[in-house]
């Protein structure tokens, strides 16, 4: 009898840990999800006052042509700053959990988010700062492919965000964040009257041909290889189904357009490359006819 009761003393004691453990866990959970929320808003509401406040600022004071572009201009130079600065906030986060990050590594699926979810809540507090923006300032910098683009991208997040799925692949993506910097610097030197065949252009042209060739092309094999290695399995079936939409099909067409952009940077930078080849040969004929 009394062996009896202390059996049943040790089951209840075990159920009190694990009680206390999954109490424990949950209340854990809450925390982090509130300062995943926590950094979401400081992010949103960094990149509104840099957009207002330091963009503006700054660029009195580096770039004197500032002062002459039409209030349009200032609008999008403005938006572009500070697209240039969370894309390398952004893009050097990801680059160094794809690097170090064990746990989404070995588990692309479900591994612990942790990190990923630091990252994808200040790119969230970005893009609804930045759809603000653009619905605000719609005359200057309205543009209904980056509304898509930015509601699909929030609509994607939510899955990472919400319920911890996706890790590795919500993170990969971030990638593309490094091109950007080069595709602002190409507008910020044609809004300064920079001439297409200068060589500050030249090279900026073709440091974005090659970087947005090696993070969003080259990678692709890598990309599909890891998703190929999780389909079909257990893992793979336990994400939802509007969850596995928003991962394989958008992956699909965020890659065909890569393509196609890639295709028209390219043929971009041959002709310019071409052009200031003529322009040198030519200077040089001139200099022999003289």
């Amino acid at each position: 009898m009394s062996g009896a009761i202390q059996m049943d003393k040790h089951r209840l004691k075990k159920i009190t840990f694990f009680r206390i453990n999954s109490s424990g866990l949950r209340r854990t959970m809450d925390l982090f999800s509130q300062l995943i929320l926590v950094i979401s808003v400081t992010s949103f509401l960094s990149f509104q006052w840099l957009f207002h406040w330091v963009s503006p600022w700054v660029s009195t004071r580096v770039s004197p042509g500032f002062l002459r572009l039409a209030d349009k201009q200032k609008v999008e130079w403005n938006s572009r700053t500070v697209s240039t600065l969370h894309a390398l906030v952004v893009g050097l986060f990801c680059l160094y959990i794809l690097l170090f990050d064990d746990a989404i590594n070995e588990d692309p699926v479900w591994g612990d988010p942790t990190l990923v979810k630091i990252n994808v809540g200040v790119t969230t507090g970005y893009l609804i700062s930045d759809l603000l923006l653009i619905f605000y300032y719609w005359k200057a910098i309205g543009d209904k492919f980056f509304v898509v683009h930015h509601l699909a991208a929030l609509y994607a997040y939510y899955y990472v965000l919400g319920q911890g799925m996706l890790p590795y692949f919500a993170n990969f993506r971030l990638l593309a964040e490094f091109s950007t910097p080069c595709v602002n610097q190409r507008w910020f030197f044609e809004v300064l009257g920079y001439s297409k065949s200068s060589r500050p252009n030249i090279a900026n042209g073709m440091a974005m041909a090659v970087v947005f060739f090696l993070v969003r092309i080259a990678v692709m094999p890598l990309y599909y290889s890891r998703m190929w290695s999780v389909y079909g399995t257990e893992a793979f079936y336990r994400v939802p189904p509007g969850g596995r939409a928003a991962w394989i099909i958008s992956s699909i067409c965020l890659d065909v357009m890569n393509v196609m952009w890639m295709h028209k940077i390219a043929r971009g930078c041959y002709k310019v490359m071409r052009s200031a080849r003529r322009h040198k040969v030519g200077t040089q004929e001139n200099g022999k006819t003289d």
